[in-house]
């Protein structure tokens, strides 16, 4: 069976290292490049199935790249997970906007990593049945995208927080007990770093805006997503 084919760009050995012995663990083929114009040159040599990319690279740097795949007709399918540190959280938005699928901060887990990878690559393989686009104030959630915007302009989320923010979203009204959130991603195929929904909500909170008061804490029980009757 031939093994999937990945592309990493990455100008730290120290991390490229640690990345390709995953992926080896994995089960996948991975290509290492450490800089921008080598990773892009690659990236049309080698057509891979995804592409780890560094946002801070020597030459051409994450954003560039990300941008130059996304306008090529013949590789702007590929999907693309960028690869940043925590200060650099205004490029992940610009880089998601450019139409990379997801993004992991460093120091991260190479296990974590990898789940999302190959979430990423589920959907990239799973038919499409709808575009399902879910709804509520100035937000809205692109259910196969994986994706939260307020007023189109797109709030990176982690696949945790989005699953939460998902399943709470799809049941208006109706409390859920953190155990039920939980469950709810371990269903979805999501990697959970942290097991406490608790410390996922204020995230979530946090990334939603101050004047975001959608999901009520039920004391004692859980959390409810305000019905928009209510």
């Amino acid at each position: 069976m031939l093994k999937q084919k990945l592309l990493l760009i990455e100008d730290e050995e120290d991390i490229a290292a640690l990345i390709k012995m995953q992926a080896e663990l994995s089960g996948f083929k991975m290509i290492v490049e450490t800089d921008g114009l080598n990773g892009l040159r690659a990236i049309e040599r080698e057509k891979p199935e995804l592409i780890l990319l560094d946002i801070m690279l020597p030459g051409l740097n994450g954003l560039d790249v990300c941008r130059k795949v996304k306008n090529n007709p013949e590789l702007k399918h590929i999907p693309i997970i960028l690869i940043s540190a925590k200060s650099e959280e205004l490029d992940v938005v610009l880089g998601l906007e450019l139409g990379a699928d997801d993004y992991v901060t460093k120091p991260f887990s190479p296990k974590v990593l990898f789940s999302r990878v190959k979430a990423v690559l589920r959907r990239q393989v799973e038919p499409e049945i709808s575009h399902q686009i879910l709804e509520f104030g100035q937000f809205s959630i692109d259910v196969d995208r994986y994706q939260l915007k307020k007023k189109d302009k797109p709030i990176p989320l982690t696949l945790s927080e989005f699953g939460i923010l998902h399943r709470l979203v799809s049941n208006p009204g109706k409390v859920l007990t953190r155990n039920q959130l939980l469950d709810g991603l371990q269903n979805d195929d999501a990697f959970i770093v942290d097991r406490n929904i608790d410390v996922h909500i204020a995230a979530l909170r946090k990334k939603l805006g101050p004047n975001f008061d959608w999901i009520e804490t039920v004391r004692g029980v859980g959390y409810r997503f305000k019905d928009e009757e209510d």
